[in-house]
This record gives C-alpha cells, sequence and structure tokens, in this order.
C-alpha cells in the first residue's frame, strides 16, 4: 500500500474498544440543554457486513436530540464521546470504567457548544480534542 504524500507520521492513539453503537442513547454532559442524545453515525468508522458501527471514548460521531429544548430537538449535530461504562486499558495496565456513557455537542468547526462539561472527561478524549480538555473540570 503507497503512502499518502504530505501526511508525516501518524500520531500514536492507544486502542479503545468501541462499545456505543449506532442507536444508543448517552448523556449530554454539557450545558446546552440537551439531556438525551441518540448515536445515528459514527464518522472514520469500517466495519464488517451487518455490524453496527460504534464508537469509543474520544470519538467524533453524529448524534440527534431525543431529550431537550425545541430548538435542539430533531436535528443533527457533531459530538465527541467522553466517557464509556465499559473499561478503557491504559498502557500501564490501569483499567478505567465510568458511571455512565456521555459526550458533548461539537459545532462544525470543532468548538463544544456549550461553555461546560459536567463531570469527568476520560484522558484519552482530552488528549485528542484540545477544546474539550479546556472545558473539563476533571480529566480522569
Amino acid at each position: 500500500m503507497a503512502k499518502q504524500a504530505g501526511k508525516g507520521v501518524a500520531e500514536f492513539r492507544p486502542y479503545v474498544t468501541r462499545v456505543i453503537p449506532v442507536g444508543a442513547n448517552i448523556v449530554c454532559a454539557d450545558n446546552t440543554g440537551a439531556k438525551i442524545l441518540e448515536v445515528i453515525n459514527v464518522t472514520k468508522y469500517k466495519t464488517r457486513v451487518s455490524r453496527l458501527p460504534a464508537g469509543g471514548v474520544g470519538d467524533f460521531c453524529n448524534v440527534v436530540v431525543k431529550k431537550g429544548p425545541a430548538e435542539l430537538r430533531k436535528q443533527v449535530f457533531g459530538a465527541v464521546i467522553i466517557r464509556q461504562k465499559y473499561a478503557v486499558r491504559r498502557l500501564n495496565g490501569v483499567r478505567v470504567c465510568f458511571e455512565d456513557n456521555a459526550a458533548v455537542l461539537i459545532t462544525p468547526e470543532g468548538e463544544v457548544k456549550g461553555t461546560d462539561i459536567k463531570g469527568p472527561v476520560a484522558a484519552e478524549a482530552s488528549e485528542k480534542w484540545p477544546r474539550v480538555a479546556n472545558l473539563a473540570s476533571m480529566v480522569v
């Protein structure tokens, strides 16, 4: 397979198990007013026939607001998954898992839509998304 010119060395990304499939309802952890999000697409995910695309911590996905203010509902937004219940294994051998699956809404420019993030954020998501790391009150 030929290398693409001008791409440089790909940054190192630890493996994170993808456990939030398309159709899953997850918590919105920012202060935009949205409460429940439904995952409708996981970008940059290639899969096998009849397997649902799924996302993990740090992945970008498209979501629909299921519960929240009327002006946000029934619209497609971008979101970044910041927490997952399934354990994430770190390189030092520690496994980290959270109480819920959560995401934050992202604008098309890559900015976080809200101004505050409720609860902890996984370190894998904060390394990949610096804007999320800026707003996070706690990075685990």
